[in-house]
Protein backbone atom coordinates (compact mmCIF):
# COMPACT_ATOMS: atom_id res chain seq x y z
CA UNK A 1 0.00 0.00 0.00
CA UNK A 2 1.10 3.56 -0.85
CA UNK A 3 2.08 5.87 1.81
CA UNK A 4 -0.77 7.92 1.11
CA UNK A 5 -4.12 6.49 -0.54
CA UNK A 6 -5.93 8.72 -2.79
CA UNK A 7 -8.99 7.04 -1.72
CA UNK A 8 -8.39 9.02 1.42
CA UNK A 9 -9.23 12.08 -0.22
CA UNK A 10 -12.13 10.41 -2.67
CA UNK A 11 -13.58 9.47 0.36
CA UNK A 12 -12.95 12.31 2.83
CA UNK A 13 -16.75 13.54 3.97
CA UNK A 14 -17.38 17.12 3.04
CA UNK A 15 -20.91 17.50 4.12
CA UNK A 16 -19.59 17.00 7.99
CA UNK A 17 -16.54 19.38 7.55
CA UNK A 18 -19.57 22.01 5.53
CA UNK A 19 -22.17 21.43 8.58
CA UNK A 20 -19.58 22.07 11.07
CA UNK A 21 -18.17 25.17 9.25
CA UNK A 22 -21.94 26.58 8.78
CA UNK A 23 -22.75 26.53 12.98
CA UNK A 24 -19.66 27.89 13.49
CA UNK A 25 -19.80 31.05 10.93
CA UNK A 26 -23.37 31.20 12.70
CA UNK A 27 -21.42 31.59 16.27
CA UNK A 28 -19.11 33.86 15.36
CA UNK A 29 -21.91 35.95 13.86
CA UNK A 30 -24.11 35.65 17.14
CA UNK A 31 -20.50 36.92 19.05
CA UNK A 32 -20.04 39.87 17.17
CA UNK A 33 -23.87 41.28 18.42
CA UNK A 34 -23.33 39.63 21.75
CA UNK A 35 -20.18 41.58 22.34
CA UNK A 36 -20.93 44.79 20.59
CA UNK A 37 -21.33 46.84 23.07
CA UNK A 38 -18.34 45.94 24.87
CA UNK A 39 -15.62 48.83 24.85
CA UNK A 40 -11.74 48.40 25.60
CA UNK A 41 -8.52 47.92 23.78
CA UNK A 42 -7.35 44.26 22.28
CA UNK A 43 -8.18 42.52 19.45
CA UNK A 44 -12.59 41.48 18.91
CA UNK A 45 -14.12 38.56 20.15
CA UNK A 46 -14.91 37.63 17.28
CA UNK A 47 -11.96 37.82 15.23
CA UNK A 48 -10.18 35.70 18.02
CA UNK A 49 -13.44 33.14 17.27
CA UNK A 50 -11.90 33.25 13.84
CA UNK A 51 -8.57 32.07 15.01
CA UNK A 52 -9.65 29.39 17.08
CA UNK A 53 -11.67 27.89 14.13
CA UNK A 54 -8.59 27.71 11.74
CA UNK A 55 -6.75 26.59 14.62
CA UNK A 56 -8.95 23.85 14.64
CA UNK A 57 -9.19 23.41 11.04
CA UNK A 58 -5.38 23.14 11.19
CA UNK A 59 -5.72 20.17 14.18
CA UNK A 60 -8.75 18.85 11.67
CA UNK A 61 -5.70 18.00 8.95
CA UNK A 62 -3.05 16.53 11.01
CA UNK A 63 -5.80 13.93 12.84
CA UNK A 64 -7.20 12.84 9.64
CA UNK A 65 -3.81 12.30 8.40
CA UNK A 66 -3.19 9.40 11.08
CA UNK A 67 -5.02 6.26 10.89
CA UNK A 68 -7.08 6.31 13.95
CA UNK A 69 -6.30 2.88 15.05
CA UNK A 70 -3.02 3.94 16.09
CA UNK A 71 -5.13 5.72 19.22
CA UNK A 72 -5.67 2.20 20.41
CA UNK A 73 -2.51 1.32 20.90
CA UNK A 74 -1.67 4.25 22.77
CA UNK A 75 -4.85 4.63 24.32
CA UNK A 76 -3.91 3.82 28.13
CA UNK A 77 -0.60 5.73 27.73
CA UNK A 78 -2.77 9.19 26.53
CA UNK A 79 -5.17 8.21 29.43
CA UNK A 80 -2.34 8.11 32.15
CA UNK A 81 -0.59 11.29 30.87
CA UNK A 82 -3.57 13.59 31.27
CA UNK A 83 -4.72 12.07 34.40
CA UNK A 84 -1.09 12.61 36.06
CA UNK A 85 -1.77 16.53 34.71
CA UNK A 86 -5.21 16.85 36.27
CA UNK A 87 -3.45 15.37 39.21
CA UNK A 88 -0.87 17.85 38.92
CA UNK A 89 -3.43 20.90 38.28
CA UNK A 90 -4.03 20.60 42.28
CA UNK A 91 -1.06 20.63 43.40
CA UNK A 92 0.56 23.45 40.60
CA UNK A 93 -2.81 24.98 39.16
CA UNK A 94 -3.55 28.72 38.77
CA UNK A 95 -6.41 29.41 40.58
CA UNK A 96 -8.72 31.97 39.12
CA UNK A 97 -12.36 33.14 40.95
CA UNK A 98 -12.10 30.26 43.31
CA UNK A 99 -11.12 27.58 40.89
CA UNK A 100 -7.82 25.69 40.01
CA UNK A 101 -8.23 24.24 36.43
CA UNK A 102 -5.24 25.66 34.23
CA UNK A 103 -1.74 24.34 33.86
CA UNK A 104 1.24 26.87 32.55
CA UNK A 105 3.22 24.70 30.47
CA UNK A 106 5.94 27.50 28.95
CA UNK A 107 4.39 29.29 26.42
CA UNK A 108 0.91 27.99 26.70
CA UNK A 109 -1.44 27.04 29.63
CA UNK A 110 -3.76 23.75 29.24
CA UNK A 111 -6.60 22.50 30.92
CA UNK A 112 -6.25 19.18 31.23
CA UNK A 113 -10.18 18.61 31.68
CA UNK A 114 -11.18 19.37 28.50
CA UNK A 115 -8.91 16.75 26.92
CA UNK A 116 -10.01 14.24 29.09
CA UNK A 117 -13.24 14.22 27.24
CA UNK A 118 -11.70 12.93 23.95
CA UNK A 119 -9.26 10.50 26.04
CA UNK A 120 -12.45 9.17 27.94
CA UNK A 121 -13.66 7.73 24.24
CA UNK A 122 -10.46 6.91 23.16
CA UNK A 123 -9.84 4.42 26.40
CA UNK A 124 -13.21 3.25 26.77
CA UNK A 125 -13.55 2.10 22.85
CA UNK A 126 -9.74 0.45 23.47
CA UNK A 127 -11.35 -1.34 26.37
CA UNK A 128 -14.51 -2.51 25.20
CA UNK A 129 -13.31 -3.20 21.66
CA UNK A 130 -11.48 -6.31 23.61
CA UNK A 131 -13.65 -6.89 26.71
CA UNK A 132 -16.98 -6.54 25.47
CA UNK A 133 -19.35 -8.75 27.84
CA UNK A 134 -21.64 -11.43 25.85
CA UNK A 135 -24.95 -10.21 27.16
CA UNK A 136 -24.31 -7.21 28.57
CA UNK A 137 -22.16 -6.24 31.06
CA UNK A 138 -22.56 -7.46 34.50
CA UNK A 139 -21.02 -5.82 37.75
CA UNK A 140 -17.46 -7.65 38.01
CA UNK A 141 -17.00 -6.10 34.20
CA UNK A 142 -18.16 -3.11 35.59
CA UNK A 143 -15.69 -2.53 37.96
CA UNK A 144 -12.57 -1.31 35.95
CA UNK A 145 -14.46 0.81 33.29
CA UNK A 146 -15.93 2.83 36.58
CA UNK A 147 -12.59 2.96 37.67
CA UNK A 148 -11.02 4.35 34.87
CA UNK A 149 -13.95 7.23 34.45
CA UNK A 150 -13.98 7.65 38.23
CA UNK A 151 -10.60 8.75 39.17
CA UNK A 152 -10.92 11.64 36.03
CA UNK A 153 -14.23 12.33 37.21
CA UNK A 154 -13.34 13.12 41.20
CA UNK A 155 -10.14 15.09 40.18
CA UNK A 156 -12.28 17.35 38.21
CA UNK A 157 -14.90 18.16 41.00
CA UNK A 158 -12.12 18.39 42.96
CA UNK A 159 -10.77 22.17 41.01
CA UNK A 160 -13.55 22.25 41.14
CA UNK A 161 -15.84 21.64 37.64
CA UNK A 162 -18.81 20.16 37.85
CA UNK A 163 -20.07 20.60 34.14
CA UNK A 164 -17.03 19.16 33.07
CA UNK A 165 -17.29 16.47 35.16
CA UNK A 166 -20.74 15.37 34.44
CA UNK A 167 -19.84 15.61 30.98
CA UNK A 168 -17.04 12.87 31.47
CA UNK A 169 -19.67 11.11 33.05
CA UNK A 170 -22.55 10.77 30.70
CA UNK A 171 -20.12 10.15 27.68
CA UNK A 172 -18.93 7.07 29.70
CA UNK A 173 -22.38 6.19 30.56
CA UNK A 174 -23.16 6.74 26.78
CA UNK A 175 -20.60 4.16 25.43
CA UNK A 176 -21.61 1.74 28.31
CA UNK A 177 -25.39 2.17 27.03
CA UNK A 178 -24.07 1.51 23.54
CA UNK A 179 -21.96 -1.79 24.53
CA UNK A 180 -25.07 -3.11 27.09
CA UNK A 181 -25.61 -2.78 30.74
CA UNK A 182 -27.59 -6.23 32.32
CA UNK A 183 -30.58 -4.72 33.97
CA UNK A 184 -29.30 -6.73 37.17
CA UNK A 185 -26.09 -4.34 37.39
CA UNK A 186 -27.95 -1.55 36.21
CA UNK A 187 -30.44 -1.49 39.10
CA UNK A 188 -27.40 -2.52 41.52
CA UNK A 189 -25.53 0.96 40.12
CA UNK A 190 -28.54 2.87 40.72
CA UNK A 191 -29.35 1.83 43.87
CA UNK A 192 -25.76 2.69 44.64
CA UNK A 193 -25.79 6.07 43.26
CA UNK A 194 -28.09 7.26 45.90
CA UNK A 195 -25.39 7.51 48.88
CA UNK A 196 -22.96 8.78 46.73
CA UNK A 197 -25.30 11.35 45.57
CA UNK A 198 -25.71 11.88 49.61
CA UNK A 199 -22.21 12.31 50.11
CA UNK A 200 -21.63 14.43 46.84
CA UNK A 201 -24.02 17.03 48.18
CA UNK A 202 -23.43 17.12 52.24
CA UNK A 203 -19.34 16.71 51.67
CA UNK A 204 -18.01 17.40 48.02
CA UNK A 205 -20.22 20.44 46.38
CA UNK A 206 -19.18 23.69 46.95
CA UNK A 207 -21.89 26.44 48.18
CA UNK A 208 -22.26 27.64 44.99
CA UNK A 209 -22.78 24.41 43.20
CA UNK A 210 -25.19 23.66 45.89
CA UNK A 211 -27.13 27.15 44.78
CA UNK A 212 -26.94 26.68 41.40
CA UNK A 213 -29.10 23.54 41.85
CA UNK A 214 -31.85 25.11 44.36
CA UNK A 215 -32.21 28.39 41.68
CA UNK A 216 -32.69 25.12 38.81
CA UNK A 217 -35.92 23.99 41.38
CA UNK A 218 -36.24 27.78 42.25
CA UNK A 219 -35.09 30.37 40.43
CA UNK A 220 -36.62 33.47 42.01
CA UNK A 221 -35.25 32.27 46.12
CA UNK A 222 -32.17 34.42 44.61
CA UNK A 223 -33.37 37.40 41.69
CA UNK A 224 -30.33 39.72 42.10
CA UNK A 225 -27.98 36.56 43.53
CA UNK A 226 -26.98 33.24 42.69
CA UNK A 227 -30.35 33.20 40.44
CA UNK A 228 -29.75 36.09 38.38
CA UNK A 229 -28.13 34.17 35.34
CA UNK A 230 -31.24 32.11 34.41
CA UNK A 231 -33.98 34.97 35.02
CA UNK A 232 -31.89 36.87 32.83
CA UNK A 233 -31.56 34.04 30.42
CA UNK A 234 -35.09 32.99 30.33
CA UNK A 235 -35.95 36.56 29.76
CA UNK A 236 -34.08 36.81 26.65
CA UNK A 237 -35.23 33.73 24.94
CA UNK A 238 -38.68 34.63 25.61
CA UNK A 239 -38.73 37.93 24.35
CA UNK A 240 -37.77 36.91 20.86
CA UNK A 241 -40.91 35.63 20.32
CA UNK A 242 -41.57 33.72 16.84
CA UNK A 243 -39.36 36.10 14.36
CA UNK A 244 -36.99 37.76 17.07
CA UNK A 245 -36.33 41.20 17.26
CA UNK A 246 -33.72 41.75 14.74
CA UNK A 247 -30.12 41.36 14.60
CA UNK A 248 -28.18 43.65 17.08
CA UNK A 249 -31.28 44.81 18.02
CA UNK A 250 -31.61 42.23 21.28
CA UNK A 251 -31.83 44.93 24.30
CA UNK A 252 -31.18 42.37 26.64
CA UNK A 253 -28.01 41.39 25.19
CA UNK A 254 -27.41 45.36 23.80
CA UNK A 255 -28.09 46.71 27.68
CA UNK A 256 -25.54 44.03 29.09
CA UNK A 257 -28.36 42.52 31.19
CA UNK A 258 -27.47 39.19 30.36
CA UNK A 259 -24.24 37.85 32.03
CA UNK A 260 -21.77 35.50 30.02
CA UNK A 261 -23.60 36.14 26.78
CA UNK A 262 -20.87 35.58 24.36
CA UNK A 263 -20.13 32.17 26.24
CA UNK A 264 -22.36 29.82 28.34
CA UNK A 265 -25.11 31.78 27.49
CA UNK A 266 -24.91 32.68 23.82
CA UNK A 267 -27.64 30.75 22.54
CA UNK A 268 -29.88 33.49 24.84
CA UNK A 269 -28.25 36.03 22.33
CA UNK A 270 -28.89 34.11 19.65
CA UNK A 271 -32.83 33.41 20.61
CA UNK A 272 -33.59 36.84 21.55
CA UNK A 273 -32.54 38.53 18.39
CA UNK A 274 -33.49 35.65 15.89
CA UNK A 275 -36.55 34.18 17.52
CA UNK A 276 -38.49 30.32 17.47
CA UNK A 277 -37.88 30.23 13.53
CA UNK A 278 -33.77 31.11 14.23
CA UNK A 279 -33.47 28.54 16.70
CA UNK A 280 -35.73 25.73 14.89
CA UNK A 281 -32.48 26.25 12.26
CA UNK A 282 -29.77 25.88 14.56
CA UNK A 283 -31.32 23.35 15.85
CA UNK A 284 -32.03 21.75 12.60
CA UNK A 285 -28.38 21.93 12.04
CA UNK A 286 -27.12 20.73 15.64
CA UNK A 287 -29.56 17.42 14.67
CA UNK A 288 -28.00 17.00 11.11
CA UNK A 289 -24.84 16.70 12.77
CA UNK A 290 -25.61 13.88 15.56
CA UNK A 291 -27.42 11.74 13.01
CA UNK A 292 -24.14 12.42 10.66
CA UNK A 293 -22.16 11.24 13.75
CA UNK A 294 -24.25 7.82 14.25
CA UNK A 295 -24.70 7.59 10.82
CA UNK A 296 -20.63 7.13 10.74
CA UNK A 297 -20.71 4.76 13.96
CA UNK A 298 -23.19 2.31 11.81
CA UNK A 299 -21.04 2.38 8.70
CA UNK A 300 -17.74 1.65 10.51
CA UNK A 301 -16.55 -1.68 10.43
CA UNK A 302 -14.26 -2.43 13.32
CA UNK A 303 -15.51 -2.19 16.82
CA UNK A 304 -12.83 0.02 18.44
CA UNK A 305 -14.05 2.93 15.36
CA UNK A 306 -17.49 2.57 16.09
CA UNK A 307 -17.53 3.23 19.72
CA UNK A 308 -14.88 5.83 18.90
CA UNK A 309 -18.06 7.51 16.63
CA UNK A 310 -20.69 6.90 19.26
CA UNK A 311 -18.54 8.64 21.76
CA UNK A 312 -17.69 11.67 20.35
CA UNK A 313 -21.34 11.73 19.07
CA UNK A 314 -22.21 11.68 22.46
CA UNK A 315 -19.87 14.06 23.69
CA UNK A 316 -21.27 16.43 21.16
CA UNK A 317 -24.58 15.65 22.06
CA UNK A 318 -24.53 16.14 25.69
CA UNK A 319 -22.82 19.62 24.97
CA UNK A 320 -25.73 21.11 23.15
CA UNK A 321 -28.31 19.63 25.16
CA UNK A 322 -27.24 20.66 28.57
CA UNK A 323 -26.28 24.18 26.73
CA UNK A 324 -29.28 24.91 25.48
CA UNK A 325 -31.16 23.02 28.42
CA UNK A 326 -29.11 25.17 30.73
CA UNK A 327 -30.17 28.46 28.92
CA UNK A 328 -34.26 27.83 28.75
CA UNK A 329 -34.00 26.59 32.24
CA UNK A 330 -34.43 22.71 32.09
CA UNK A 331 -30.84 22.28 33.59
CA UNK A 332 -28.93 23.77 36.51
CA UNK A 333 -26.23 26.12 34.96
CA UNK A 334 -23.34 24.09 35.04
CA UNK A 335 -21.07 26.01 32.67
CA UNK A 336 -21.11 23.74 29.81
CA UNK A 337 -20.60 26.06 25.95
CA UNK A 338 -22.33 25.13 22.71
CA UNK A 339 -20.15 23.81 20.62
CA UNK A 340 -18.77 25.86 17.78
CA UNK A 341 -21.03 28.02 19.14
CA UNK A 342 -19.97 29.61 22.32
CA UNK A 343 -16.51 31.53 22.75
CA UNK A 344 -13.77 30.18 23.55
CA UNK A 345 -10.42 28.47 22.73
CA UNK A 346 -10.55 25.27 24.77
CA UNK A 347 -14.03 24.48 23.22
CA UNK A 348 -13.59 25.12 19.70
CA UNK A 349 -10.32 23.15 19.84
CA UNK A 350 -12.06 20.25 22.02
CA UNK A 351 -14.94 19.99 19.47
CA UNK A 352 -12.73 20.42 16.16
CA UNK A 353 -10.92 17.31 17.16
CA UNK A 354 -14.41 15.40 18.17
CA UNK A 355 -15.01 16.36 14.40
CA UNK A 356 -11.72 15.50 13.20
CA UNK A 357 -12.10 11.60 14.59
CA UNK A 358 -15.73 11.59 12.86
CA UNK A 359 -13.60 12.53 10.01
CA UNK A 360 -10.76 9.97 9.64
CA UNK A 361 -13.45 7.45 10.53
CA UNK A 362 -15.32 8.17 7.74
CA UNK A 363 -12.32 8.26 5.38
CA UNK A 364 -11.17 5.07 6.55
CA UNK A 365 -14.12 2.82 6.61
CA UNK A 366 -13.32 1.22 3.01
CA UNK A 367 -10.17 -0.15 4.50
CA UNK A 368 -12.56 -2.63 6.34
CA UNK A 369 -15.04 -3.07 4.12
CA UNK A 370 -12.66 -4.19 0.95
CA UNK A 371 -11.12 -6.81 3.45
Amino acid sequence: MPMIDRRLFTNFDWPLIGLTLVIATIGVVNIFSATASYTGSGTAYYLKQLYWILTGLGLVLMVTSVDYHLLEDVAYWVYGLVLFLLLLVLVAGKTSMGATRWLHLGFFSLQPSEPMKIVIIIVFARFFSRHGGQGGLGVKELGVPLIMVGLPALLIMKQPDLGTAILVLLIAGSLLSAVGVRLSALIIGLVAAVPVIFVGWEYYLREYQKNRILDFLNPERSRLGSGYHIIQSKIAVGSGGFFGKGYLKGTQTQLRFLPEQHTDFAFSVFSEEWGFLGCLVVLGLYLCLILWGLQIASRCNDRFGTLLAVGVTAMLFWHISINIGMVIGLFPVVGVPLPFFSYGGTSMVTSMTGVALLLNISMRRFMFSAN
